[in-house]
């Protein structure tokens, strides 16, 4: 089998990275295409992948409209040549709208409720479209789900185990508390009128984390510029190394969504700070107590402050931690086992309600 994946985020490239290892150790070919977006090419580079690099989408929301035809042209002259069985990716429009141009199924993933106008750009020409459990959205007959959550496709134990050796790349000893915050750009379309610290001034910014650092080290990993006095404070690692970093980490506080869930699914006491509500989210918040949720820096330091008094703060998670472990499918298999048996796992699992639980 042939499979194209389309990657457009550096979190698609965590998603896929290990079903794509066992499609290919199972004799399939599998090519990758990829977008010029934060630091998706050079996690490729790092992993040692090939990749068709297919241009990226600008701020611009009406620029956006014209890269989406150039990137639909692109990938369409790529596609076509390696002719794939199969295209896939997270919430792409792209491979959506060229498995429609070349007449090949499309499973597209995502676990986002917000980014609807994607969502009407693809739905038309998918095959089917997966979420997780916790989406809160129907829509319609492409869409199964399965009771997962999108970082354990990476982050389960059977496939991620944390290196150490980040630590000292960072400056840090086995011992050391730190706190990674992290800054978004709030520059998508999905992010118009919604706010997360909402910092009025650089003197608060720096007010929160000298409080912080009551605590331990803090480590900013941002999508915009720092300030020149807290520039000191930005992480500089390897950016496939970052998930080894949130293991270590005492606590994660920020805007970034996936980040959230990647410390809660990793154990790391976690801080969302944002008024965006998300299905996954909410789920790691309430059934697991994984996630703290808060909508302003004011009221995310009154939690931090009163989790990291706690003294066996990061054992307490653990607990939701394993719970969450136990009740959720191995994600990486039921993404090779769609993609294998299409059509034939869509159907079993629609005859059995529409969601995957798990054989």
């Amino acid at each position: 089998m042939k499979i194209l994946v389309d990657l457009g985020h550096p979190a698609h490239l965590h998603f896929f990275k290990h079903s794509m290892r066992k499609m290919e150790e199972k004799g399939h070919q599998v090519l990758i295409i990829a977008k010029e977006k934060d630091e998706t090419l050079a996690l490729l580079d790092a992993y040692g992948l090939k990749y068709r690099r297919v241009g990226k989408y600008h701020k611009n929301n009406l620029a956006k409209a014209a890269d989406l035809l150039k990137i639909d042209f692109a990938t369409y002259k790529i596609a076509k040549k390696f002719n794939p069985d199969i295209l896939t990716g997270a919430g792409s429009v792209n491979a959506a709208h060229v498995a429609a141009l070349l007449r090949k199924p499309c499973i597209l993933f995502g676990d986002n409720e917000r980014v609807w106008l994607d969502q009407k750009l693809f739905l038309p020409f998918v095959s089917v479209f997966c979420t997780p459990t916790s989406f809160r959205k129907d829509l319609g007959k492409k869409h199964i789900k399965y009771n997962g959550s999108d970082e354990l496709a990476y982050l389960h134990p059977k496939y991620f185990q944390p290196n150490s050796a980040v630590l000292s790349e960072a400056g840090l000893k086995v011992s050391d508390k730190f706190i990674i915050l992290r800054l978004n750009a709030w520059t998508a379309l999905h992010d118009i009128g919604q706010s997360g610290f909402n910092f009025k001034d650089e003197e608060e910014m720096v007010r929160f984390i000298t409080e912080l650092e009551k605590y331990g080290k803090v480590f900013i990993s941002t999508e915009k510029d720092l300030p020149s006095t807290l520039k000191g404070h930005q992480v500089h690692i390897s950016p496939e190394k970052m998930h080894d970093l949130l293991y270590f980490a005492t606590m994660y506080i920020g805007e970034g969504a996936t980040m959230a869930a990647e410390a809660a699914v990793l154990g790391t006491p976690s801080i969302y700070v944002s008024s965006i509500s998300l299905g996954y989210i909410n789920e790691l918040r309430d059934s697991y107590d994984l996630v703290r949720t808060c909508w302003n820096f004011e009221n995310a330091l009154e939690e931090a402050q009163l989790l990291l008094d706690r003294p066996k703060l990061k054992q307490e998670w653990q607990i939701g931690r394993q719970k969450l472990l136990q009740d959720k499918v191995d994600v990486t298999e039921f993404m090779v086992k769609l993609i294998e048996n299409y059509p034939h796992f869509v159907e079993k699992v629609n005859f059995s309600g529409g969601t995957y639980w798990g054989e």
